[in-house]
């Protein structure tokens, strides 16, 4: 292999590198509704976080359920953003779940980065999805929504 077409080759790799960096930042930290087959149906009853926790531990309007790990370097930053949220509003509570500690979590919810969290409502439906730190601005509007919207029956 010449110099010229090594040169070349770490140009598109490094290239494509970019390209695919920029595009998993845009994603990180976005809203992601749950709807539809996503939401706990039948179909799906993995949708449901009722049994991942003892029922003192979620609110009764709104729990932001934060998936994390040890290892996890933005997690405790994401920690102190989702207590702050939660003591703003009546009703809603954080609830932090290890993966470490319960790894078949991961695989049930599809968690293949830390920090997720999930918004989930009154009823312990999943209402949002957020994977990487959530955004302030977007994890408001969310909690919102829930908050002011009908609540599901249980």
């Amino acid at each position: 292999m010449t110099v010229i077409v090594a040169v070349a080759v770490l140009a598109g790799v490094l290239a494509l590198a970019t390209v695919i960096g920029l595009l998993l930042r845009t994603r990180t930290g976005r809203a992601v509704p749950q709807t539809g087959r996503a939401r706990n149906t039948p179909a799906n009853p993995n949708s449901s976080v009722a049994d991942i926790a003892p029922p003192t531990a979620f609110g009764t309007r709104a729990t932001l359920v934060q998936f994390s790990t040890p290892t996890c370097a933005r997690c405790p930053a994401t920690a102190r953003q989702l207590d702050a949220l939660a003591t703003q509003h009546a009703g809603v509570e954080r609830l932090e779940i290890d993966l470490a500690e319960h790894p078949h979590l991961a695989t049930r919810f599809n968690v293949l980065q830390t920090p997720t969290v999930l918004l989930v409502d009154g009823s312990h439906a999943v209402r949002t999805r957020f994977g990487g730190p959530p955004r302030p601005p977007e994890l408001a509007a969310a909690l919102n929504t829930v908050l002011t919207g009908p609540q599901e029956s249980r």
